[in-house]
């Protein structure tokens, strides 16, 4: 069994797919009437040409237009490509620094090929403009210009918040693109469709690379995630309604407080069985929020979380669930009335969330993103795509999960987590192979295996001691107790803090861990079950997302 969900809100890969059919459907249909010589268009082009050579002969706008379309060439904008994608190399994000060359070459060798197909000539003057030869369609000089402006606003959005900055800039690279692909009509060597194919041409293959290469391990660089909110004090609510109880009290609850410390009128949004948060995070995000706020346990927080990553808008955090364990690791307040407090008045902090990929073989969960069969390879299962923010668990860790009763959860709390892993104790070792950072694999004979992006569980448990959320580093930790008893020796381990590792305990650290277990493990995502997999890629995305946090002390003086 699987899920299947279709929010009716557009995800942000949605949006990528959007961006590459919608230009390369524009140019196939461009192409189809230039391949058959279609007369309504070439009328179409030919008065437009007439125009633009009437307003480019003799004037300021033919000089210009002289100076200009040598200068935005496509040698032009290969080095200035090729000097972001160095400095994009030596920050360490080498997926963008491949994006960004690959993109250019298939754009510029591309459309080069495809001028060959077409043979088109350019328009024909008495007396032209600007002498040049080659073929006309598509427009080399629009099709370079769509691949910069297409990459200076994937790069836009990555790098700045939500606000009129990012719009401004956005603007801005459309208008380059345009002013550039214009100015080829003004100096009377292209037609309109050249022009509007070669746009189409460079924004479609550059943004299907990006899809193909950079979404997942795409990063904010730490200091830039700091740059948060527009000073409006706009907020929006996301809550579980299964979660806060008393729906109308929690309202009144957040209304005094959001008024108190000088914050408009909520947006309110609820979660639902169909939607555990990411369509209510990315309506919020649409509405210009500066801050949301996650009411709900962990899975209602991550849900938000995800979406809200990249953004520069902070998250706020309710903890309203049994385990909580983000908040925990956060050193948030359990409680609700400063929880508020936090939420409202507290500082932002930048901190790491980590992307989970595996080819689920059975999806429990929601939140996440289930590939369907049909987009894998034939004979594959199903994939998961999403991220956690504090701990993925393979093995016997999952089966706790799983077996919890939610009805005894709901009497005992998160003792009914231990009453579950009694039972599960007997979990049978696994043969699984662990790579870090692309390193060769280790072999190991494991009953669990958690990745972590904090450290601890409930009660203060320390089963990872050297993680930390902020340091871009995810912590491994590969349980292989022989037999019951030996859980015990575990135990006194982890409990007291010890580094010294073997063959029952060992310890992993890195950026990147893969997984690989020789049949189906359960696994699970901040305590919620995900189904069983044979392999899983985890990632570490440093300070992508910003949450509110206690405000430090100001240190003493003297």
């Amino acid at each position: 069994m699987s899920f299947d969900l279709r929010r009716a809100e557009p995800t942000r890969r949605d949006r990528y797919y959007w961006a590459i059919a919608l230009p390369a459907i524009v140019w196939a249909f461009l192409a189809i009437l230039v391949g058959f010589k279609g007369a309504a268009m070439q009328d179409v082009d030919d008065r437009v040409a007439d125009w633009g050579f009437d307003m480019g002969h003799g004037n300021a706008v033919h000089t210009f237009s002289l100076w200009f379309g040598p200068a935005s060439s496509n040698w032009t904008i290969a080095v200035i490509l090729l000097a972001v994608a160095g400095y994009a190399a030596w920050r360490g994000e080498r997926r963008v620094a491949g994006w960004i060359v690959l993109s250019g070459v298939l754009v510029i060798a591309g459309n080069a090929l495809v001028k060959l197909v077409f043979q088109r000539p350019r328009p024909p003057w008495d007396e032209p403009l600007f002498d040049i030869t080659g073929y006309s369609f598509p427009s080399g000089h629009a099709a370079g210009a769509g691949l910069l402006s297409t990459v200076a606003i994937l790069l836009t959005i990555v790098l700045t918040g939500r606000g009129l900055r990012r719009r401004l800039l956005i603007l801005a690279w459309v208008l380059l693109g345009l002013v550039i692909g214009g100015d080829r009509i003004l100096l009377g060597v292209h037609y309109l469709s050249d022009v509007i194919a070669g746009l189409c041409f460079g924004t479609a293959v550059t943004v299907a690379v990006w899809v193909l290469l950079v979404p997942d391990s795409a990063r904010i660089p730490h200091e830039l995630a700091v740059l948060t909110g527009t000073g409006r004090k706009r907020v929006a609510v996301i809550l579980n309604p299964a979660k806060v109880g008393d729906v109308d009290d929690f309202k009144a609850r957040v209304l005094a407080v959001a008024a108190r410390d000088g914050w408009r009128q909520p947006i309110w949004f609820e979660t639902t069985l169909e939607d555990p948060g990411p369509g209510q995070a990315q309506a919020a995000l649409e509405e210009g929020v500066d801050l949301i706020v996650a009411a709900g346990g962990d899975g209602t927080v991550r849900a938000v979380c995800e979406e809200a990553a990249r953004t520069g808008v902070a998250v706020g955090i309710l903890p309203h669930g049994t385990g909580n364990l983000l908040a925990r690791n956060l050193g948030l307040p359990l409680n609700i009335r400063d929880a508020l407090d936090v939420a409202f008045g507290g500082q932002d902090k930048a901190i790491d969330l980590a992307t989970f990929r595996a080819n689920t073989v059975l999806v429990d969960d929601p939140a996440a993103e289930t590939i369907p069969v049909d987009d894998t390879a034939e004979g594959e299962p199903a994939g998961t795509d999403t991220c956690f923010l504090v701990m993925a668990g393979l093995g016997m860790d999952a089966e706790i999960m799983t077996g919890v009763d939610d009805q005894l959860k709901e009497k005992v709390g998160w003792f009914a987590y231990f009453v579950s892993g009694i039972k599960a104790a007997r979990y049978p070792a696994m043969k699984v192979e662990i790579s870090v950072d692309d390193g060769e694999f280790r072999k190991f004979k494991a009953r669990t295996v958690v990745v972590g992006n904090v450290g601890f569980l409930q009660g203060g448990i320390p089963l990872l001691p050297d993680a930390q959320i902020d340091d871009g580093q995810l912590d491994v930790v590969v349980l292989a107790p022989k037999r019951f008893i030996g859980w015990l020796a575990i135990i006194v381990r982890v409990m007291g803090r010890q580094r010294r590792t073997n063959e029952r305990l060992d310890r992993l650290a890195g950026q990147k861990v893969v997984i690989r277990a020789e049949k189906p493990m359960p696994m699970q995502l901040d305590g919620d079950p995900v189904g069983s997999g044979t392999e899983i890629t985890i990632e570490v995305q440093h300070g992508v997302l910003l949450v509110r946090v206690p405000v430090l002390p100001a240190p003493a003086e003297g």
